[in-house]
């Protein structure tokens, strides 16, 4: 075969994509965001160094043909996962409110010295969570079947 692979050739199959520099974390990114999730789906464990979210993820990948076939727009259930978590710091986010639903915008990377950093977690609102990492290690894996979004509609960021 000569010609590149096209993304219209690809098959329908569950994201489960890792970040482990920069570059990798900007596709990460595009594909989480507008997911929402309850602020009871986020859950740090120290012992691990690992913070997971479950995600209500729109599946931007898909949109493109839901659009051209006038299918539904979907979104599936992923899990968000950062390891080697040394700290979390949140901003106009209360950790204690279980039950706002929150909308993530962006993942970013700010580095530090050697490996190390803090990935951002930008949220609708004005809203970030912080994670001091040793290292960037960040686990985006679909783990339901995709499902109608409730709204029917895909995300629009207002320009």
């Amino acid at each position: 075969m000569t010609e590149d692979a096209r993304f219209e050739d690809g098959r329908e199959a569950p994201l489960n994509l890792k970040a482990l520099d920069p570059e990798d974390l900007v596709i990460l990114s595009s594909l989480a965001q507008d997911a929402v999730f309850p602020g009871f789906e986020m859950t740090w464990q120290r012992g691990p160094r690992r913070f997971a979210i479950l995600l209500n993820r729109f599946r931007w990948e898909d949109a493109p043909a839901a659009e051209r076939r006038k299918r539904p727009f979907e979104r599936v259930q992923s899990v968000l996962m950062i390891e080697d978590v040394l700290k979390v710091v949140t901003q106009g986010v209360d950790p204690k409110d279980k039950d706002t639903v929150l909308s993530l915008l962006d993942i970013s990377f700010e580095p530090g010295e050697d490996a190390a950093g803090r990935i951002v977690l930008t949220l609708a609102g004005d809203g970030a969570i912080g994670l001091d990492v040793e290292c960037l290690d960040v686990t985006l894996k679909d783990v339901t079947r995709p499902y109608v979004a409730p709204s029917k509609h895909a995300p629009e960021h207002p320009e």
